[in-house]
């Protein structure tokens, strides 16, 4: 009689692996990320021009799937989609021009996407902004146009996305909200503190939108991805004033990329259907609040 090794054994008996047995528990299969599953599906990149939104655009393009980048200027992304298509990337990203702090906008966008591509499969609320606006001192216009974007835009998005899930029967669909630290801890930082109070939203947001897919019987996923300092344009933005003010952010330490962030946005649409990622807090190590 032919005597068989163990791995032999395990082999005969369950197949082609790989699989994993843990302190004398049965082997299973072992749940390996894989973004194979979205090659040639639909993702909905919202403030894909720059920074981070650039960054997961290109990350979604070069692992195969069909990205629609949208903002209000487009020829960032126009630039982008051709650099993926001269390094022969196997995806393809579309500019689309939209204002997210109008619902027509926002509207009109889907409705292109469901024409001209049938619909949505992820749906990644990357978009934000932040204006010098403190709660004792600030103006209502700027505090209105971080509602508009950071929260109302997020939840326009979310719903649509949603429901283009819905009517093609797509049941493993993402949604992901790029947060922020923000959203987590108030700093000792007057002109953040509005912009930071849209942020604990998008938390909240989150988590109610979790429980509310649960509530519908759905395996769409929803996550919430919250970076500490990433190195971008942000600062500039927030202090178009005082570009000395808005450089210091980033000279102090080591700042995330947003490549790391794009990262984390792949790592969570690779782990498998059973697996949810309800937050990632990500900051740089040299990072004290």
């Amino acid at each position: 009689m032919n005597s068989v090794g163990s791995q032999d054994t395990a082999g005969l008996l369950l197949g082609s692996g790989p699989w994993v047995g843990v302190g004398g528990c049965a082997a299973k299969e072992s749940s390996t990320p894989s973004m194979e599953r979205w090659r040639g599906r639909l993702a909905l990149v919202t403030g894909a021009s720059c920074g981070i939104g650039a960054a997961v655009a290109r990350a979604l393009v070069q692992r195969g799937l069909k990205v629609v980048g949208c903002a209000r200027t487009v020829s960032n992304i126009e630039k982008l989609a051709a650099e993926c298509q001269s390094a022969g990337y196997p995806g393809t990203l579309v500019p689309y021009k939209c204002d997210l702090s109008q619902e027509e906008d926002i509207l009109s966008m889907f409705s292109a996407v469901r024409t001209q591509h049938k619909g949505v499969d992820i749906c990644i609320n990357n978009a934000g902004l932040a204006r010098p606006e403190p709660l004792l001192s600030g103006h209502t216009s700027g505090w209105k146009d971080m509602l508009n974007v950071n929260v109302l835009a997020v939840s326009i998005c979310t719903r649509e996305a949603y429901q283009s899930m819905k009517e093609r029967s797509v049941d493993d669909g993402h949604i992901i909200n790029i947060n922020s630290m923000s959203g987590h801890r108030v700093v000792a930082q007057s002109d953040v503190h509005f912009y930071s109070a849209t942020k604990f939203a998008i938390t909240a947001l989150t988590e109610g939108l979790r429980q509310e897919l649960r509530e519908a019987n759905t395996h769409i996923r929803a996550t919430c991805i919250s970076p500490g300092v990433v190195e971008t344009g942000f600062a500039f933005k927030l202090h178009d004033n005082d570009p000395v003010k808005a450089a210091e952010t980033y000279e102090h330490i080591k700042c995330l990329k947003p490549e790391d962030v794009a990262e984390a946005v792949i790592f969570v649409l690779s782990t498998p259907p059973h697996v949810q990622i309800g937050d990632i807090q990500m900051w740089p190590t040299e990072q004290v609040t």
